[in-house]
């Protein structure tokens, strides 16, 4: 299990809560939200994705009880809820299911949990798209793991976490969030082949912070409408099929197939497929330009693929298009796109370190101006995955 390290206060903190609750000495985990660079939508296509783990974390303090149930207590709602050491049943829409979701796929994999008490404290905005979710799912698998002394692949855990997003929360994602938030390193990109699960990590110059803008609108049609998007991804591979009998998702079709075939489908199904084909391009030819330490080309991808998802893909929308405006012709920024599902929650902007203050004051006095809404600015650079933590010395 990996050791991540952080200050002393924020294990304190941690701990002391943890303390005001339950008996015993906890052992702290965490785990981090992320943020994509560039390759939104292709994870769930089979395609290419470029995240990076953020310094926005959960985290899991937790120790053994002595009864067969985990009481776990959220620092955010303020409860705290008891559940049964046994397969979970049907989703409740509350926010254990988190938990039991977690705690069921690790027993279907054949750990053996024991009864524990766990406080969860969530740093990564909700409802912001820096997958909120994930870091509590590979946060909570951690702690399980750590306290019952059950061991499971990396990539196993990953695997429990994205079954039990699909399973009780209802979100059909890819498998991104939660890789991840596991596989992350501190000061890199991660280059992630989601049909083979082939990573390379890609190093983010030092002059360089990924600058996150929270349009702080979360408009309440993007859980539907993130589901409909795979539908429609769906729909074309299966209307290519007549075609291309040996594709398996649109990672398989070339954008001069699609074309060719593109009165099979219809025209809102064509655009779906256009946005996650060019965005599977834009992704390993963004690799290559970060590789080489080419900013400006890796800037000039972002806001393509911007386009694309407002265009293409229709998941834009007018808040996160007027933070992309007012960043893409500031001093310093390399390139500027939304990120996440859509319909609200955050851009994502490539800025050069001296010019982030300027940045953030000329950005959000422009939002105010064209929204009538206060932004809030995260400046953030690639972090550790999940694991242990320890006091930095």
């Amino acid at each position: 299990m990996t050791t991540v390290m952080a200050t002393n206060s924020q294990l304190e903190k941690t701990t002391a809560e943890f303390r005001s609750l339950f008996p015993g000495a906890p052992k702290v985990y965490r785990a981090p939200g992320r943020v994509n660079l560039i390759g939104e939508h292709t994870d769930y296509n089979d395609g290419f994705v470029m995240p990076a783990a953020i310094d926005f974390f959960t985290w899991v303090a937790i120790a053994a009880n002595r009864a067969p149930v985990i009481r776990a207590h959220s620092c955010q709602f303020k409860e705290t809820v008891t559940l049964e050491l046994a397969l979970a049943g049907p989703p409740t829409g509350h926010w254990s299911d988190f938990v039991r979701g977690v705690a069921s796929g690790l027993i279907i994999a054949g750990c053996k949990l024991s009864g524990c008490d766990l406080i969860i404290d969530g740093q990564v905005p909700l409802g912001s798209g820096l997958s909120s979710s994930a870091a509590l799912e590979v946060a909570t698998a951690t702690a399980l793991l750590g306290v019952s002394g059950a061991k499971l692949s990396q990539l196993e855990v990953v695997r429990v976490c994205q079954r039990a997003e699909h399973d009780f929360v209802g979100t059909r994602c890819g498998i991104m969030d939660q890789f991840i938030s596991q596989f992350g390193e501190a000061g890199h990109a991660l280059m992630l082949d989601c049909r083979s699960l082939e990573f390379r990590r890609l190093p983010i110059p030092r002059d360089v912070r990924i600058v996150i803008c929270n349009s702080m609108v979360k408009h309440e049609l993007a859980a539907g409408e993130y589901n409909r998007r795979r539908e429609d991804c769906e729909a074309g591979v299966e209307a290519l099929r007549a075609f291309l009998p040996g594709i398996r998702a649109l990672r398989d079709v070339s954008l001069v197939q699609l074309e060719e075939h593109r009165q099979s489908m219809q025209e809102r199904v064509f655009r779906r497929c256009r946005h996650v084909i060019t965005e599977d391009d834009r992704v390993q030819r963004a690799a290559e330009a970060l590789s080489r330490g080419d900013l400006a080309r890796f800037g000039e991808l972002m806001n393509e693929s911007h386009e694309s998802l407002r265009n293409d893909y229709e998941v834009s929308c007018s808040e996160l298009d007027a933070l992309v405006e007012a960043a893409r012709h500031r001093k310093g920024v390399y390139g500027a796109r939304m990120t996440g599902g859509g319909f609200g929650g955050c851009t994502v902007n490539l800025v050069r370190a001296d010019e982030v203050e300027s940045f953030r004051h000329q950005v959000c006095a422009e939002y105010a101006k064209s929204t009538g809404l206060k932004a809030e600015v995260y400046v953030t650079s690639a972090a550790q995955g999940a694991g242990e933590v320890e006091v930095a010395r």
